[in-house]
């Protein structure tokens, strides 16, 4: 399972010699084992690299399993790296090779399916998971005292009569408030520990939004949806919509980050987008956010040296007179730049924002 530490070691290794990176589409729901071999030995071909092609096609034939949906890999082989991601999401297709493993895609992968903390909520119980990257990671389950409903009749109804329907149903109010409280404080710690990045509810509208109201406010302001399910509801039902809810919320995020995007720019502070005015203020170290159009891809030039990137073929460095480099893709050495600098990369998935950014921009830290 991939984590958020696999991805930080990922962005800090570079190597004197190159690394090769593939991405593989598996899902055995859509083809077979020898499909996907076939077309991984026509997309090695494109790297040109006979001892990692045989580390990679030794690994496919005799180890995995081809029950995940994806797989990442990252190879050097004279340096005897070799790092394997099985993902129970779909991946796209993809052979790049540099000096550092092509992280673009896991982090937006990351970012999309990373971290989801599920409390399912009832007046009584509730049930806890961590999923990440498609996966449930762990779980808990809650349960308080017993809610007894109120039986009419009997002892006095006198309204606010302790004994009465009126007094029963306070003490049961009381009850649920009591297991509520109790269960968000649970559930917060729950949530701590797993290092969730966003939170979904599911229950009933009174429930969850009881539940919501008595999370601590730093977990509240991580909660990207409330849901109606089943207590008793499958992993799988439960894992089904927090997908969908994920995909869903981040399309509508990213809609918003390239509206917010291009508000800035059109005000000349804090946003660029075009590829020049991105490459400028990646080498000045000033992005904040990368944005970019998923698939985007651009040859380009890189100093080893000092890091700068140009679209220019020029044979020195115009900053620290070094030797210029080729790459067949500048995009990823923007992504990897901004990501190694503490910044975030925002993929979009759709089109118009796309094109009104001409596939890339930047939200700037000044």
């Amino acid at each position: 399972m991939l984590l958020e530490s696999d991805l930080r070691d990922l962005l800090c290794f570079v190597s004197p010699e190159p690394v090769l990176s593939v991405y593989l589409y598996t899902d055995p729901a859509s083809g077979t084992s020898e499909t996907y071999k076939l077309h991984l030995r026509n997309m090695l071909k494109q790297a040109h690299l006979p001892q990692d092609e045989e580390v990679i096609e030794q690994y496919f034939a005799h180890q995995y399993d081809w029950s995940a949906k994806g797989v990442a890999v990252f190879s050097s082989a004279p340096q005897k790296y070799l790092r394997i991601f099985p993902l129970a999401v779909p991946v796209r297709d993809w052979v790049y090779v540099s000096e550092r493993p092509s992280a673009k895609q896991l982090a937006d992968l990351f970012d999309t399916y990373g971290g989801y903390g599920v409390a399912l909520i009832d007046k009584q119980s509730a049930r806890l998971f961590f999923f990440n990257m498609g996966e449930l990671q762990e779980q808990e389950s809650i349960i308080g005292e017993e809610v007894k409903h109120t039986k009419h009749g009997g002892a006095s109804s006198v309204h606010g009569q302790r004994g009465g329907v009126a007094g029963q149903t306070q003490r049961e109010q009381q009850l649920v408030e009591r297991n509520m409280k109790q269960t968000a404080e649970i559930a917060a710690r729950f949530f701590e520990e797993e290092h969730a990045r966003r939170i979904l509810i599911g229950g009933t509208e009174s429930n969850t939004a009881l539940f919501r109201s008595m999370l601590p406010k730093s977990w509240q302001s991580l909660v990207l949806e409330t849901f109606t399910i089943s207590m008793t509801a499958s992993q799988a039902d439960i894992l089904a919509r927090v997908m969908q809810i994920g995909q869903e919320a981040e399309l509508h995020r990213e809609a918003h980050v390239a509206e917010s995007l291009l508000a800035a720019a059109a005000k000349g502070s804090g946003a660029v987008f075009g590829l020049k005015d991105t490459l400028n203020a990646i080498n000045e170290e000033r992005v904040r956010t990368l944005v970019l159009s998923e698939g985007l891809h651009q040859p380009g030039h890189y100093c080893k040296m000092c890091g700068l990137l140009s679209l220019a073929p020029e044979a020195l460095c115009p900053r620290c007179n070094n030797s210029m480099e080729h790459t067949t893709d500048i995009i990823e050495l923007c992504a990897n730049a901004v990501l190694n600098k503490g910044g975030e990369v925002e993929v979009l998935h759709a089109s118009s924002p796309v094109e009104d950014i001409k596939g890339i921009g930047a939200m700037l830290r000044y």
